[in-house]
């Protein structure tokens, strides 16, 4: 899925208007580890391949990191990949499974939906 933007802060600042909260880019990566290995631990059933986990949770160290805060508390993030040579990013993607394979996916994809995300490209499972 994927939907077009013109940068990832004002693309998560016009979804934030929603709910009462706070985006903020993260630059010490002690910060950016303790946030994603609460995150990601917090989510076992999407996130229980411990060792991709660890991988990811590293990888996203050394890469752009906007957190979501709720008063104190981190409960979101996005580590948008490098593929373009600015952060003038005009898509974000995510990988999901394709609705209909598992009902835990499916309200996944609904909220993607509710962002503003597109079916791109589908896989029947991940």
């Amino acid at each position: 899925m994927a939907a077009k933007y013109n940068g990832i802060q004002e693309f998560l600042r016009a979804r934030a208007d929603h709910i009462d909260c706070r985006i903020q880019e993260i630059v010490d990566k002690n910060e950016k580890e303790a946030i994603a290995r609460d995150i990601l631990n917090g989510l076992p059933e999407w996130f229980g391949m411990s060792d991709s986990t660890e991988e990811y949770i590293k990888d996203s160290q050394d890469k752009p990191f906007i957190a979501c805060f709720i008063g104190d508390e981190a409960v979101g993030f996005v580590v948008p990949a490098r593929t373009a040579q600015k952060l003038g990013y005009t898509y974000s993607q995510v990988k999901t499974v394709q609705q209909g394979h598992y009902q835990a996916y499916d309200i996944t994809n609904h909220f993607y939906i509710s962002m503003g995300y597109k079916e791109l490209e589908c896989f029947s499972q991940l």
